[in-house]
């Protein structure tokens, strides 16, 4: 795929040479059995090429997991508010993240516009349909992006089921007794088979197939 945009920061070599060192420091963790997490099909995300990862969203962790159990330097789409936080903020622009304002359709369209130039030059974009954190068991709308992107695009979306990482580290007002990090709860992430946008005639019915992917995914977390 072809495009005349400057490359994204997040394919470039700081935010490569960034990547490689995090995730080095995560799989060390994950090695040590610091938090229990299982990956399942991360082999259906192409090795090569565009790709779009799609996946639920119940706790501010679940772009630590999702990003780290990648095989392939990936740009996020994330809440804008990550770009104020001490150390974070500094590490998602090394990344070349992308913020987005909750609520304010021109930050949307901006980043959409992003988002469009890391899959122009052949990267794996990380979104989050339902736009903000959900409790597990709770519906929210998807938003319409993910799925215009992908049809504007024709790049393919990998769904992913993420469990777990609530219980890791709950979201405010879950009814949580207690909000902290608690690393005995198991995490799975778990990706499921490409969809193609092409094998649909509009938006909303690849959201629905996307939604009813990721629902599965999240409902057999151990693969059946």
């Amino acid at each position: 795929m072809n495009t005349d945009a400057p490359r994204p920061r997040g394919l470039g070599k700081r935010a490569w040479l960034t990547t490689q060192l995090v995730r080095r420091l995560l799989r060390t963790l994950a090695w040590s059995r610091l938090v229990d997490v299982t990956v399942l099909g991360r082999d259906r995300v192409p090795k090569t090429g565009p790709i779009i990862i799609a996946s639920n969203h119940i706790s501010l962790l679940d772009a630590v997991f999702l990003w780290g159990a990648l095989r392939r330097r990936a740009v996020a789409i994330a809440m804008a508010e990550l770009w104020t936080w001490p150390v974070v903020g500094r590490l998602v622009r090394l990344l070349g993240h992308i913020p987005v304002i909750r609520r304010d359709a021109e930050s949307g369209r901006s980043a959409l516009t992003r988002a469009a130039q890391v899959l122009g030059y052949g990267g794996v974009l990380i979104i989050y349909p339902e736009g903000r954190l959900v409790p597990a068991g709770g519906r929210e709308p998807y938003k319409p992006g993910v799925a215009n992107l992908a049809m504007a695009t024709g790049v393919r979306i990998v769904p992913v089921g993420t469990t777990g990482t609530d219980g890791v580290l709950p979201m405010r007002g879950s009814g949580t007794a207690a909000r902290k990090f608690n690393r005995n709860h198991p995490v799975t992430i778990h990706f499921g088979m490409p969809i193609n946008p092409a094998e649909f005639d509009d938006a909303e019915k690849l959201l629905d197939h996307l939604r009813h992917e990721i629902e599965s995914l999240r409902a057999e977390p151990n693969g059946g």
